[in-house]
């Protein structure tokens, strides 16, 4: 059997940013970060920064919601507060770097890194306290290989 990559359009991803961005609070109505330090987004192929958090604002949010409670309109999109899907740490990972159901597998625009530090975020706010953290390494490990002939 035979699998293909499947990729998000530009389309999909650009709007997915546009409704981020309205959704964002003022800088000044929150203690968090903001969306993203000064400076472009993306980097050649990969989105620029690593830390959680603003793997989170950049990313996530659009469809899980800054309080991560998740929403329904046009789709499900599952809450990650308090959920205990996230007690174990492979099952987040392989989410983002595969993606599940209508979520996009993001792997292809994060790093190992990056993975590891929204995950690590994701499963220790929002209601969640789990305290084992995943490496860079774990992520490494549960990665798919490269597809024949694409490239890295």
């Amino acid at each position: 059997m035979q699998h293909r990559l499947r990729l998000p359009s530009l389309f999909a991803i650009a709007s997915a940013l546009c409704c981020l961005a309205g959704s964002m609070p003022a800088a000044a109505e929150t203690d968090e970060p903001p969306l993203s330090p000064p400076g472009p987004l993306f980097s050649p192929g990969r989105f620029a920064y690593a830390d959680g958090a603003t793997v989170y604002r950049g990313i996530c949010q659009g469809c899980h919601m800054a309080d991560a409670r998740g929403a329904e309109g046009a789709g499900h999109y599952p809450a990650l507060a308090a959920n205990p899907k996230l007690a174990s740490a492979p099952y987040p990972v392989l989410t983002v770097l595969r993606g599940r159901r209508g979520m996009p597998e993001l792997g292809i625009y994060l790093s190992d890194t990056q993975v590891a530090e929204v995950v690590n975020y994701v499963r220790s706010h929002f209601g969640n306290s789990y305290t084992d953290v995943v490496t860079t390494a774990d992520v490494a490990k549960l990665r798919p290989p490269p597809a024949p002939g694409a490239s890295p």
